[in-house]
């Protein structure tokens, strides 16, 4: 009996601080729970090829789409809690637990590595509509109870459900549009067949430009540095608001302690560099990096927050 529990002991040690300090010994899988080109695989990539310059293993990234990113979630919440998989999510994860049944609990099943960026939303008008400011938007909602109508990515999608919360709050009544992702709603937004919706500023920003939509607000605690005329929602009239798409790394549940600050380290370390600071910016991302501590806070919070919602909706 000694001899297993020295052996249980020497293997508790040896996945602890002793593997941090190798970690990594062979290539990391980061699994993106959407298709390409979006932003997880966008941030995903970063990560994988700041980190090459940094570990002397890779990081793969594999792209599993489907069902809001839970079949990529499912997946690394049955890996081995080695640090060697791990998954970049967005804050669907807080939210798909409220629309359907999961084979995963999203809290007790991940450790936190940490929230890497996020990606706010712009409140965009057609030009056509006359509101220039979001107090003058809600006066015209309120005068026109359901005339206008509002595009979103999908019922359920964050997108929505900011929209949806900031009806919330200011009474606003709006019919909603839903589309199969953000690309055609904002195609039917540009042509007038909707008048508003919420959209990420990495997606919209070239329709900003050219004029063809008009932002009033954004969802994030502070302006967006490319747009600093356009004011945040909380600084509208609306105190204390924020709501955006962020994107953070999970790994399955048990995994050592060391080794999730490791990977936390390492990846903050690359996301702070001015370089990867300034491309994930162009892209419409904001870099964070925060801490595992604070990545289960956000994902508590946003649980909250957002299960509140969903519930109201249903009644």
């Amino acid at each position: 009996m000694k001899y297993v529990l020295s052996a249980a002991l020497l293997a508790a040690l040896f996945t602890g601080p002793v593997a941090a300090q190798t970690f990594p010994t062979k290539p990391v899988r980061m699994v993106a729970g959407f298709g390409t080109g979006g932003g997880t695989d966008t941030l995903s990539r970063v990560l994988s090829r700041k980190l090459a310059d940094v570990w002397p293993q890779s990081m793969v990234v594999e792209n599993r789409p489907g069902a809001d990113g839970s079949i990529a979630t499912e997946l690394v919440a049955r890996a081995p809690a080695d640090g060697y998989t791990l998954v970049m999510v967005t804050n669907a994860h807080t939210i798909t637990p409220f629309q359907r049944k999961l084979a995963y609990d999203p809290v007790r099943d991940f450790a936190p590595v940490t929230l890497a960026g996020s990606n706010p939303q712009l409140l965009l008008l057609h030009p056509s509509l006359p509101a220039k400011t979001l107090k003058e938007l809600i006066a015209l909602a309120r005068s026109r109870p359901n005339e206008m109508a509002f595009a979103s990515s999908g019922t359920g999608t964050a997108p929505y459900l900011t929209m949806e919360l900031l009806k919330s709050i200011t009474g606003m009544k709006l019919t909603h549009v839903p589309y199969k992702g953000s690309g055609p709603a904002v195609i039917d937004l540009v042509g007038g067949h909707v008048q508003l919706m919420f959209g990420a500023v990495s997606t919209t920003l070239g329709q900003l430009q050219n004029g063809r939509l008009r932002a009033i607000a954004i969802s994030s605690p502070q302006r967006w540095p490319a747009l600093p005329d356009v004011p945040t929602v909380a600084e509208s009239g609306v105190p204390g608001f924020e709501s955006s798409t962020w994107y953070g790394v999970l790994a399955p549940a048990g995994t050592p302690a060391a080794i999730v600050n490791k990977l936390y380290a390492d990846m903050a370390a690359v996301i702070h560099t001015p370089d990867t600071r300034k491309h994930l910016m162009d892209l419409g991302i904001s870099p964070l990096a925060n801490t595992p501590r604070e990545f289960a806070e956000v994902i508590r919070n946003d649980m909250a927050r957002w299960g509140k919602l969903i519930r109201s909706l249903e009644k």
